[in-house]
């Protein structure tokens, strides 16, 4: 008799021990689902966030613009249409169509070969300013310059800027001055100010 309550309270005892267990292993199963949706739920609401930020990127402004559709292809060209999507701070000058048609058609045709992409991105990144800039920043910064602010560009060399008659002027290493024409094109990752010259590096 006493064994079989022994063997009762045996089963009983290892009955307890299987229930909790198997309690245990369902309460970590719902924590590890809960953890699982909270990642998917971050990870859906930085998708979002990037593609938003995407949506409204310097890249994005320049390829709704019609003015701007020969930086946008050469921009392609150089493969720097999407550092221009990504994340960041950047001021573009950004040269129209009628400005690229003024750069010389065989200057043009040669930059746009595939072979010559590194000497292209540097044209492009002549035009690049690391850090937002808009239209009130740079008419301050120019005049606590004395009229003459030399500012680096993405590929290391200097632009000048000056104003003249309540315009900004951009002075490249070839002496040729470009005029922004149109100021504080905002996007998600920096500002545009539209030229009407390309601007050319020492190359």
């Amino acid at each position: 008799m006493s064994l079989a309550v022994v063997a009762m309270l045996f089963a009983s005892c290892e009955d307890s021990k299987k229930k909790e267990a198997e309690a245990q292993a369902q309460a970590e199963q719902m924590r590890m689902e809960r953890e699982k949706d909270s990642l998917m739920k971050v990870e859906e609401t930085n998708a979002n966030k990037m593609a938003e930020m995407e949506a409204n990127s310097i890249a994005a402004k320049a390829m709704g613009n019609s003015d701007l559709s020969t930086l946008v292809s050469a921009l392609q060209a150089a493969d720097m249409a999407q550092t221009l999507k990504g994340e960041g701070d950047y001021t573009v000058f950004a040269p129209t169509n009628e400005a690229f048609s003024k750069v010389p058609k065989a200057t043009m045709d040669n930059l746009m070969k595939p072979e010559n992409k590194t000497q292209l991105q540097k044209v492009l990144q002549y035009h690049v300013l690391q850090g937002k800039m808009n239209a009130a920043d740079v008419v301050t910064k120019i005049k606590a310059a004395n009229n003459k602010l030399d500012v680096t560009t993405m590929n290391g060399e200097t632009l000048t800027l000056s104003e003249k008659d309540g315009k900004v002027m951009i002075k490249d290493a070839k002496g040729n001055t470009a005029t922004v024409t149109s100021a504080d094109m905002d996007a998600s990752n920096g500002v545009v100010h539209v030229i009407d010259k390309v601007l050319m590096p020492k190359m």
